[in-house]
């Protein structure tokens, strides 16, 4: 979580261990000596063996000198848990090689925690940064947790063996291999370490109080009351009972072991605290206490500093400034929060970032009758954040949806991978607040312009699956179709009501959210009007009528769910005033519902998650929403008796929009998830070369910040086979005018220099010979002064062609964001463009270029050829893989890219770098959140 990156290149890393417990992972310090010392003197006769390969009793000063003094050939990292060192690996470079010798070496007590990976991989991060390809190593062949080590990294390896010696020597290049086995690791750790949070067998409350209405008090007695299956130990050294429970003056002082403790004391006393539950031994912690962060810089210090003692000691911390956790299920029966309200047993797990919203999401969720497997406040996310608890959801058998509230993301490419591999099983319902506070900034660029961090988001969310939602009101109506009712094969919807108005708008809402209504064939509206022949119409919407009963809707609706020719049901009612009662017409949804479920279990019917197809074909469930107005609770309680329980709205435009989310969730399980293809042509290292340096010549020294324009910009394009314009500068009026007659075309003239070309004269189209070109040239200089620095010349962009915008821009929390739109100055006032985080896939690509409100442009309109939509995919590719593989690039701008039916090419481009924002070429999982 925390990392302290100095100019002296040390650093440290918080990271969970395979039994969900934590520890801190840095590069060694001069100060280790003694306790790298101490170290060696707790390892076992049998440890010392392996590692050394023959008895080692000590570590002599020499070594322990060389240990602590590291440098470009050598790399010594230790790990420390709770002011000691546990765990050390080094490597030794071959000299004048690209090869290292690596050993490791972990304290007996700590073996069996993945410690050994985890150095492994970080020193391959370390050696990979030093020009390193290759690590090597001694080990017994009896060593089998060593020789596992090797095997779990995913490295590609070769091995031989001599006298019981196994040679190990291992590509330390990153691979995909190498990569999942990394995060499939890191996410079973995040799993298991909520286990003490959600799962405690045990719970201390430090804080708690007599007084009836303050958090510490409250605590208990939700404990108490919720049916906590556990003991709960009150601590305070002022009370003997609090609430009619013994009392303990100090964590330490209780008897028993302590899973988990919640902190409600002031935010000065909660290090004292924290300290005092990692000598206990206490599993997790849960921290109310607020004063941190949300107070500014000081208080944003100590939680970073409460933070780093809770993985000192190995401890996950929820919090601070947060209401605290809770867990429904009846073997747990946990209310760790201070909230009134208690939800019902359910199947969703709701994670929020606000404390005072997360009080009244539980307030809500009473009151809906919604159920939740577990619920947690995460406060300020010191610690703890939705990526460790979509880790625990995805293996929790309790918890089928995962409701989030978020108002930022700690490791935005981490949610991304976690939330895709959670999507693909079990639905995401998420609200990102925050949505619209983006502060102002000068858009450098078209590119710049378009882009925000809000689209970033909406980006992440679309690649992951994620249904996002803007209100929490909205996010409960989607969790109760996405919780209770089936995926869903298709976006047509057949409505059902009982007179015309709601039938009309829950139309209309179907056609707003992108639903289709599609007409009956003649023969299923034949069958319809059989069953109800005083209808209003049957044809889709289906108007029963007003003295429609309720075995007329279990018919219809039996008709509609066992139809092929629509994939959802958007049930409407409005009780007449002689009606019976709304209870009827519910229980014939249900009766409808049920008999669809029990054909759907018989032979042929659809596989469930993980089972094989049957021979005959399969019957598809689909899933029915209702609004019921005018009804009360006791006919929205018939409905939640289906197999299947029915979702009720108010108003069928509510019904409607959450039946949309929910069918486009199940749209995207079904889409192919496309592949990053592999791109010929590419030279990533003249590509760099071409990025401005600091040396004495082109491409020598480091890269450092600022633009490339001009052909400069066209030639690392062109490095990524991306097509460009030939494109050449001139200086001098003589100069242009000599390239003009060797380019032996019609040319644009376009200004070079600190302006905006499209203002002011700076471009100039179809010149003809010399003297034109001489003549704009000597224009120029006189409109744009001492700012002109030259020209580019190129010749004229096919005629005929489509202008795009084809762009990229770093954003800070997400990475890269390639963006598409119809191009030149009009993409700004349109906003007709699409954005995607890279790296493309296939898929990405295709359904940008297709995805524009514009598109039509583009695949032939009124008569006009449609252009080479393949070609624009590969530009896009080519662009995605740019910016993946130069992270110094923070902004991209190709506007305009003219594309015809013969082709893309782009006209027009410039990049901007930044050093100091590159993010790291490989990224880092593997450290909290």
């Amino acid at each position: 979580m925390s990392v302290d990156v100095t100019g002296t290149g040390a650093w440290a890393r918080d990271v969970v261990l395979v039994d969900g417990s934590t520890a801190c992972i840095r590069t060694v310090k001069e100060d280790d000596a003694a306790s790298l010392a101490d170290m060696h003197s707790r390892l076992s006769l049998e440890t010392v063996r392996l590692r050394y390969l023959g008895a080692h009793p000590r570590l002599s000063e020499e070594e322990v000198a060389r240990l602590v003094s590291s440098d470009d050939d050598q790399c010594v990292l230790v790990v420390e848990r709770g002011n000691q060192l546990i765990a050390c690996a080094q490597y030794d470079r071959v000299l004048g090689s690209d090869v290292a010798e690596v050993a490791f070496v972990v304290d007996d007590a700590h073996q069996g925690l993945g410690l050994g990976t985890l150095l492994l991989e970080y020193l391959a991060s370390e050696g990979r940064r030093h020009g390193l390809k290759r690590f090597a190593a001694d080990t017994f062949l009896e060593n089998n947790q060593m020789v596992q080590v090797f095997r779990d990294a995913g490295f590609t390896q070769r091995s031989r063996l001599e006298s019981g010696v196994m040679r190990v020597v291992m590509d330390i290049a990153p691979t995909e291999e190498a990569f999942e086995a990394l995060y499939e690791r890191d996410r079973k750790a995040a799993a298991r370490s909520m286990q003490h949070l959600l799962r405690p067998r045990s719970i201390a409350v430090i804080g708690a109080s007599r007084t009836r209405g303050t958090v510490g008090h409250e605590l208990v007695r939700n404990l108490l009351t919720g049916d906590f299956q556990g003991p709960v130990y009150p601590v305070n050294p002022t009370a003997t009972h609090i609430v009619s429970l013994p009392c303990f003056p100090s964590i330490e002082a209780v008897p028993g072991d302590v899973d988990l403790a919640v902190v409600a004391v002031p935010a000065k006393s909660v290090a004292e605290v924290v300290e005092a539950c990692g000598r206990k031994g206490v599993g997790a912690l849960v921290v109310v206490s607020s004063h941190f962060a949300e107070d500014g810089a000081e208080g944003a210090q100590l939680e970073k500093e409460v933070a780093r003692l809770a993985h000192s000691y190995g401890m996950r911390m929820v919090g601070p400034n947060c209401f605290g956790v809770l867990n429904t299920d009846p073997e747990i029966s946990m209310n760790a929060t201070f909230a009134r309200d208690t939800p019902t047993v359910g199947r969703l797990g709701f994670a929020s970032q606000s404390g005072g919203l997360g009080i009244a999401i539980l307030a809500e969720a009473r009151k809906r009758g919604i159920g939740l497997s577990s619920f947690v406040s995460m406060g300020n996310k010191a610690d703890v954040s939705g990526n460790d608890l979509l880790s625990f959801w995805g293996e929790d058998d309790d918890t089928a949806v995962a409701l989030l509230y978020l108002e930022s993301f700690g490791n935005p490419r981490k949610f991304a991978r976690l939330a895709r591999q959670f999507s693909e099983s079990k639905p995401i319902v998420a609200v990102k607040g925050g949505r619209t506070a983006v502060g102002s900034r000068a858009a450098s660029s078209h590119t710049a312009a378009m882009a925000s961090s809000d689209e970033a988001v909406a980006a992440l969310f679309r690649r992951t699956g994620v249904i996002r939602v803007d209100t929490i009101e909205e996010l409960f109506d989607v969790a109760q179709v996405v919780g209770s009712q089936p995926l869903g094969h298709g976006l047509r919807v057949a409505v059902l009501s009982n007179v015309g108005g709601p039938g009309v708008l829950a139309v209309d809402a179907c056609v707003s959210n992108g639903l289709q209504v599609p007409e009956f064939s003649a023969e299923l509206q034949s069958q319809i009007a059989d069953l109800c022949p005083r209808n209003g119409g049957v044809s889709n919407p289906i108007d029963l009528g007003a003295e429609a009963s309720a075995p007329m809707y279990e018919s219809v609706l039996e008709l509609l769910l066992d139809s092929d020719e629509i994939d959802a049901v958007v049930v409407n009612f409005t009780p007449p005033l002689v009606t019976r009662k709304t209870d009827d017409i519910a229980a014939a949804i249900v009766a409808a519902v049920d008999r669809a479920a029990a054909l759907a279990e018989e032979p042929g019917a659809e596989p469930g998650v993980g089972e094989e197809p049957a021979a005959t074909p399969r019957r598809v469930l689909k899933p029915v929403v209702t609004s019921l107005l005018g009804a009360d609770a006791s006919g929205q309680a018939v409905l939640q008796t289906a197999h299947f329980p029915v979702p009720s709205y108010i108003y069928p435009e509510t019904a409607v929009r959450a039946l949309s989310h929910a069918l486009r969730y199940g749209e995207w399980r079904r889409r192919p998830k496309g592949v990053v293809p592999a791109l010929e042509g590419i030279d990533v290292n003249e590509a760099r070369r071409l990025l401005p340096h600091d040396g004495a010549t082109p491409g020598t020294g480091a890269i450092v910040s600022g633009w490339v324009t001009g052909s400069a910009a066209f030639d690392v394009l062109a490095a990524f086979g991306v097509p460009v314009l030939r494109t050449v500068e001139a200086y001098s009026p003589e100069e242009a005018g000599k390239l003009a007659d060797e380019i032996a075309s019609p040319v644009a003239l376009k200004v070079l220099g600190p302006v905006h070309k499209s203002e002011g004269g700076g471009v100039r189209l179809g010149l003809k010979g010399r003297d034109a070109v001489v003549d704009a040239y000597e224009s120029m200089r006189h409109a744009f002064g001492d700012a002109m620095t030259g020209v580019l010349l190129q010749p004229m962009a096919p005629s005929g062609g489509v202008e795009t915008i084809v762009g990229a821009v770093e954003d800070p929390s997400f990475g890269p964001l390639v963006l598409f739109g119809l191009g030149g100055i009009t993409v700004e006032v349109l906003g007709d463009h699409v954005s995607r985080l890279a790296p493309l896939t296939d898929l990405d690509a295709h359904e940008m270029v297709t995805g524009l409100r514009g598109s039509r442009l583009l695949t032939g309109f009124r008569g006009m050829p449609a252009v080479d939509i393949e070609g624009l995919v590969q530009v896009l590719l080519r662009v995605s893989r740019l910016v993946e593989d130069l992270p110094e690039v923070a902004e991209l701008d190709c506007n305009p890219v003219v594309v015809t039916e013969h082709g893309a090419v782009v006209v027009d481009a410039r990049i901007r770098v930044d050093t100091e924002a590159a993010r790291p070429l490989v990224e880092d999982t593997r450290h909290l959140h």
